[in-house]
């Protein structure tokens, strides 16, 4: 698991936001473990109340559960939950920024589509 910290968000919920990216990617699937929090913190050098503390943010958010002597392992349905908040988020909070910057920049569709083609 790679991870660039940046000093602008905390560290638990730089890990947070990893975790979920992960399971939005398939690295982790419904019903598969995460690693423990001692290999987390091992791994990363942070503190395990830090990881802790993302993990119980994750599990808070119904995207993970903690079975006890075992460890922590993604929902059934999480990773289906997280598209859905995901989709909800960049509809009501970024794509209206979007829109507002393409049009204080004078951008056509033409443009738009014809720059993300190229790519």
């Amino acid at each position: 698991m790679e991870i660039s910290w940046n000093d602008r968000d905390p560290i638990y919920r730089q890990l947070h936001d990893r975790l979920v990216e992960m399971i939005l990617e398939g690295t982790y699937r419904n019903g598969d473990s995460l690693p423990s929090v001692r290999q987390i913190s091992a791994d990363h050098r942070i503190n395990p109340i830090t990881v802790s503390k993302a993990f119980q943010l994750l599990v808070e958010e119904g995207v993970v559960e903690k079975k006890r002597g075992l460890g922590m392992y993604v929902m059934m349905g999480a990773t289906e939950k997280l598209a859905r908040d995901e989709k909800k988020f960049f509809l009501t909070e970024e794509w209206p920024r979007l829109v507002e910057k393409i049009k204080r920049l004078g951008l056509s569709i033409e443009e738009l589509l014809e720059e993300g083609s190229v790519k």
